[in-house]
């Protein structure tokens, strides 16, 4: 029996394989998220609490076991960061049934109802990273890296027409399964290539691997590299000597220097110590999750599925992020690129600005 005085969340967030480089970031942000509304309203008057679903097992995997809590009332709501793929076979098992706050950048085209895409997108991400490269650092052509899965296909599919009516282009793609470790082929295409840059679209572990052999084969004075999942993290795994010429577009940075980014990792390494996991655009992009959730909840009045579609596209809040516009089904934010630093980021400049 589904208790009243509760919302429970299917806090769906990887904690192995690649992309489970990720989950202590994304575990303690949703954790601050939490205990942050239980010390106030919770979601509309109710307390809050999250039951873990780990989203680095297959994707049918995590659709079956998420789909199970919402047959059962187990859940209010699902939120979290984890691939595209696993987002496509969660709407198909829940959609329409329960509010689903999905994290991560993504590659768009989702109208599922109750579905809310919350991350960068390549149009606000990617394509003006890319742009801004161009004009700076001469980046014209473009190989893609990435690993095999619906986000990076469509989204180099997108950088691949856009680019083009833009004085760039991308001139070779390779495509690699999600766990690869050797990129000895990849990086020998690399070598013999004219391109100014590689947009990486590897994520974790397989952007760590690709980032230690790409700097060992010496191509790092050659190209340079942009990518829209790069985070703190994939730095400290790929090591200081691996990072020169990497670049990172994403809406969040620990060190944006904004009122309200600065005022997250105050309350972030307040909570948990200055060994806290790292503080990145993917765990923070899990805190936004749930507080979105609450927001919906306060203009709303509920976060039931019924009660949030009628919630108007154009609504603003204010996140870590800065303001954020809901645009139907899509958030709007402001997106900053940034230069690897050793094991940091230092940020470039903002190159998308909500108008």
């Amino acid at each position: 029996m589904r208790r009243t005085d509760v919302v429970s969340i299917a806090f769906v967030v990887p904690q192995q394989g690649p992309t489970g480089l990720y989950g202590p970031s994304c575990l303690a942000c949703g954790q601050l998220a939490v205990e942050q509304l239980n010390a106030r309203n919770g979601i509309a008057g109710r307390r809050v609490e999250l039951v873990y679903v780990d989203a680095g097992r297959p994707a049918g995997v995590v659709a079956e076991e998420v789909g199970r809590l919402v047959d059962s009332g187990r859940v209010d709501a699902v939120a979290g960061w984890h691939i595209s793929a696993v987002r496509v076979a969660l709407a198909r098992r829940i959609g329409g049934r329960v509010v689903y706050a999905f994290a991560a950048m993504h590659e768009g085209g989702d109208d599922t109802p109750g579905v809310f895409l919350l991350g960068e997108r390549p149009v606000n991400q990617l394509l003006p990273a890319a742009a801004w490269l161009r004009e700076h650092h001469g980046a014209r052509r473009w190989v893609v890296v990435g690993n095999d899965y619906i986000y990076p296909r469509v989204t180099g599919a997108v950088a691949q027409e856009a680019l083009r009516d833009k004085g760039s282009e991308i001139i070779h793609s390779a495509y690699v399964p999600l766990g690869t470790s050797d990129f000895r082929g990849v990086l020998d295409e690399l070598r013999r290539t004219p391109a100014d840059g590689v947009i990486m679209l590897l994520m974790g572990q397989d952007a760590v691997h690709f980032n230690r052999q790409f700097a060992r084969a010496g191509l790092s004075d050659r190209l340079l590299r942009l990518s829209p999942a790069i985070e703190e993290n994939t730095l400290l795994g790929a090591g200081a000597g691996a990072n020169d010429g990497l670049f990172a577009a994403a809406a969040y940075f620990d060190g944006t220097h904004t009122v309200e980014s600065g005022e997250f990792a105050r309350t972030y390494y307040a909570r948990f110590g200055p060994f806290a996991p790292a503080l990145n655009a993917v765990g923070e992009s899990c805190y936004e999750a749930i507080r979105f959730l609450a927001r919906l909840g306060e203009v709303a009045g509920s976060i039931d599925i019924g009660s949030v579609a009628a919630l108007p596209s154009g609504h603003f809040y204010d996140s870590p992020r800065g303001l954020m516009r809901l645009d139907g089904n899509l958030v709007d934010q402001d997106v900053y690129l940034a230069a690897a630093d050793g094991l940091q980021f230092t940020i470039q400049d903002q190159i998308t600005t909500i108008a």
